[in-house]
């Protein structure tokens, strides 16, 4: 395996199908055929797309997901060093995105490795392009957290959002998460739910967020993407001063920094960044003559 001149390989991410086994991409056929060291999310399902395509692995085949990544990232890294050309796929859609890969190309580039792709089908985009909803700006918010409280809290950070958000769901949870949708995004915020793309099965449901909670209810099966329109600028001239104060609020919150806060506060609201800032200031004074004239009193 590798290289005799010592010049190092490559790493080459490639798309797999993310339901209809017709849609993978032509080149995918030949990197898994000609491939030093194939890397797959579950080598099961790899040995079921090979059938698939009616190709053969002549390289050595490793398993690569959540729970390696760590571990098996530097023995890739060394096979690259030394000439291999590996191939990373997951079980559908491209590497890195909400599937393991991220680590493997960061350490990759970091030893001056090649890293190229295979593009192949992506849910995100499928979706995105399916939903009807503006595609001209658009975010990948993966999927959310588990927790109900910790939901909340990532949905109330993205509220202002007013790019077109694309989430990633399971099943079994989409109805709470469409639910949390509505409550924080408001339930007449337009939205897609799509189903099992490309598989026979396939649906995308669109509507408000507050009917799709209640379709919801009754239970969805397969792989869920949702689409989520982003916040209208409507209403933003009559923004008040306290809705200034609580946006930045909830962006510092996410971490960033109080002028970051206050710098993205003014680009989703229209309004100079000096009009956000005295509002966070005058907010600040307040409660600080509060405190004071509570002292006075005790």
């Amino acid at each position: 395996m590798g290289d005799v001149t010592g010049t190092t390989g490559t790493l080459v991410l490639a798309g797999t199908p993310i339901g209809d086994v017709a849609d993978a991409p032509p080149r995918l056929a030949a990197e898994l055929e000609t491939a030093d060291v194939v890397a797959a999310e579950d080598t099961r399902r790899l040995r079921r797309l090979t059938q698939a395509l009616g190709v053969h692995t002549t390289g050595r085949v490793v398993s690569y997901f959540e729970g390696n990544e760590s571990a098996r990232t530097p023995e890739l890294v060394e096979a690259l060093a030394g000439g291999a050309r590996v191939l990373l796929v997951t079980d559908a859609g491209m590497p890195s995105v909400s599937d393991p890969g991220y680590r493997l190309v960061a350490a990759a580039v970091e030893q001056d490795i090649k890293v190229t792709a295979v593009p192949g089908p992506s849910a995100v985009l499928t979706a995105l392009a399916l939903s009807a909803l503006p595609v001209d700006r658009f975010c990948f918010e993966g999927f959310l957290p588990r927790k109900a409280g910790e939901r909340l809290g990532k949905l109330r950070e993205v509220a202002d959002e007013r790019r077109t958000m694309v989430f990633f769901e399971a099943p079994h949870r989409l109805d709470d998460t469409l639910a949390a949708m509505a409550e924080v995004f408001g339930a007449d915020r337009r939205a897609a739910v799509c189903r099992e793309l490309t598989k026979t099965y396939e649906e995308v449901k669109r509507g408000p967020l507050g009917d799709l909670a209640v379709w919801a209810v009754e239970g969805v099966r397969g792989e869920i993407t949702v689409v989520v329109e982003g916040a209208t600028d409507s209403g933003n001239e009559n923004l008040d001063p306290a809705e200034l104060v609580r946006r930045v609020q909830v962006r510092e919150e996410a971490g960033e920094r109080r002028k970051e806060a206050i710098a993205a506060v003014a680009a989703d609201a229209g309004l100079p960044k000096r009009e956000v800032f005295d509002a966070v200031v005058a907010a600040k004074n307040a409660a600080r003559t509060g405190q004071e004239q509570g002292k006075g009193l005790a």
